[in-house]
């Protein structure tokens, strides 16, 4: 897969909760290009200052323009907040294994997202919301502010349930309280992105009920490439870097 590395203008910036915010640019040619669960490297500065590019899953991509949502965490992503329209972001990608799409015959597609973890999500539901299957997104934030309406995936055809740490949004406790939403379904295909505890809660879940599952990986990533190796994680087949091989895996092949 050929990767694009050019500048980008931004369209748009808005703080989407308390917390979390969504940041829009022109890019055509990365629009068409990017998959469901593939993430872009973006430089945040103009100068040597964060030196490493940053990380971030690609929230959305349609009519030429690229979405990214994000949390202001660190000096990088603080350094986003700033950007106006008209400013240009130096971008490298698509990168990354992505998600695989699940075939006609499935009759349950389930997201299971923790936090900042349901930006992948947003594009694999436009990709399949013509897909005819049961359509259910199980969502775990710490509290209201970490939480945002979902409007966009109730238009794509599923039914989202939230839980909260504090019960300001939803159910009071963790995402895997939501589980037993998930009734069982052979056919039923997970795929989760958050937290590793979260994640690895959504392992023993599909193992104990015998479901197929993926899972995308979140690391600190420097080079976006698999080349540093900094952002290994065990599998069942030894390390792998999240960059390169992942961050899509197969959730049975991961170690938690």
């Amino acid at each position: 897969m050929s990767h694009i590395l050019k500048t980008f203008p931004v369209v748009a910036l808005e703080k989407v909760s308390d917390a979390y915010f969504r940041l829009a640019f022109e890019a055509p040619v990365l629009a068409k290009a990017v998959q469901p669960g593939q993430f872009i490297h973006i430089k945040v500065s103009e100068g040597w200052e964060p030196f490493f590019r940053r990380p971030f899953s690609v929230y959305r991509a349609q009519d030429g323009v690229v979405e990214i949502l994000f949390e202001a965490v660190g000096r990088g992503s603080r350094l986003l907040t700033l950007k106006k329209k008209g400013d240009t972001l130096d971008i490298l990608g698509p990168l990354g294994t992505p998600f695989t799409l699940p075939p006609a015959g499935v009759k349950k597609i389930v997201f299971i997202a923790g936090g900042v973890g349901v930006a992948p999500f947003m594009l694999f539901s436009d990709r399949i919301k013509a897909h005819k299957a049961e359509k259910l997104l199980l969502y775990g934030g710490r509290s209201r502010a970490h939480t945002f309406p979902m409007t966009a995936f109730k238009k794509n055809g599923f039914r989202v349930l939230t839980a909260t740490d504090d019960g300001s949004v939803g159910v009071k406790g963790r995402v895997s309280d939501l589980f037993s939403a998930v009734a069982a379904a052979p056919s039923a295909r997970i795929y989760t992105c958050g937290p590793r505890p979260m994640m690895g809660a959504v392992q023993a879940f599909a193992r104990g009920h015998g479901l197929w599952g993926e899972a995308s990986c979140e690391e600190v990533m420097a080079c976006g490439l698999g080349a540093c190796l900094g952002c290994s994680i065990p599998t069942a087949h030894g390390y792998r870097t999240v960059c390169h091989d992942g961050p899509v895996f197969d959730l049975n092949e991961l170690v938690f």
